[in-house]
């Protein structure tokens, strides 16, 4: 019982020096008149289309894979929360993604591969609050190289899903 109590008073205490710190973090930052140049303007106001050309997040259209994968990995998370954003603001814009892959397989195998990529994206952009309607696949498999090396590095550049807007 001794042990347990000194473990709930250093838990405690831990609890409130947390607390402490992000007080001192929150008076540190600048009023919200203030705007700082490393701002994210994801979560602001409605998206416009100048923004597709303006926001990082935006800008970023592509997504890359793991060989043999087709899941979303969760450094993009952030991406696909700004693109289905954008999608939730903009319920008239469309967008097509291009699934593909690298050289490695069959033919059939990495049409299938792109399909299950695009689709994955497209389910997460859907689970972010963007419609169906808006979001077109199309599996290119490896029909569509950025690279045509045949190493690691070249091959990761080819597993990956294109965002392309068809209407904005």
């Amino acid at each position: 019982m001794n042990a347990t109590v000194r473990v709930s008073v250093v838990a405690l205490l831990c609890l409130a020096a947390a607390a402490c710190a992000k007080k001192q973090e929150v008076k540190s930052t600048p009023p919200p008149e203030a705007p700082t140049a490393t701002a994210p303007a994801t979560t602001e106001g409605a998206f416009t289309p100048a923004d597709l050309q303006s926001n990082a997040c935006l800008r970023t259209r592509v997504i890359y894979f793991d060989f043999d994968k087709s899941e979303i990995q969760s450094q993009f998370n952030d991406i696909v929360a700004c693109h289905a954003k954008y999608l939730r603001d903009r319920p008239m814009a469309r967008m097509t993604i291009e699934g593909n892959t690298d050289e490695r397989g069959t033919r059939e195998y990495n049409l299938g591969l792109g399909e299950r990529r695009g689709n994955a994206l497209a389910s997460a952009l859907e689970a972010a609050g963007a419609s169906a309607s808006q979001i077109k696949v199309v599996s290119y498999g490896e029909e569509r190289p950025v690279c045509r090396e045949h190493n690691e590095g070249c091959w990761h550049q080819n597993r990956r899903d294109n965002i392309v807007y068809t209407a904005e």
